[in-house]
């Protein structure tokens, strides 16, 4: 059985290089549209974003091919590839919303869940902590 890699790429010190020409790096060194093929998520507090590719690729060759970029050198970024997680943060969520519906909600197949192993909710942060059993549930 392969090795499954993740879809999603970690930019270190990103201080240097703003979103939107992050963005444009991405383009390309994958070949890949942004929002279409990729998405980028931007952590300023901690100097990271964070590339998840929708279309297949080979992520572990894209960091290699990260790796060697004159312009990521230049912008002294480091790219890995993110490890899995079997933990999500859910925003937005109503107060009203019971652990039971979040749990229901995040193990439907239709919304790419799998099985719950717990539920940490903070109704008045809106925000709940899901674990999932696998990490293949947390897509």
């Amino acid at each position: 059985k392969p090795r499954e890699t993740s879809p999603s790429v970690v930019f270190e010190n990103i201080q240097e290089c703003s979103p939107k020409c992050l963005r444009l790096l991405l383009e390309n060194i994958s070949g890949l549209a942004p929002d279409d093929d990729f998405t980028v998520e931007v952590i300023p507090e901690i100097n990271v974003a964070v590339a998840t590719f929708t279309k297949s690729i080979d992520t572990e060759e894209f960091v290699k091919k990260c790796s060697q970029n004159k312009r990521v050198k230049k912008f002294k970024m480091t790219v890995r590839l993110l490890e899995p997680t079997r933990s999500i943060k859910a925003e937005n969520i109503p107060a009203s919303v019971s652990t039971d519906y979040i749990t229901v909600y995040f193990e439907s197949v239709r919304n790419g869940g799998g099985t719950v192993s717990d539920v940490q909710y903070f109704p008045e942060e809106n925000l709940a902590i899901i674990t999932f059993s696998d990490h293949k549930g947390n897509t």
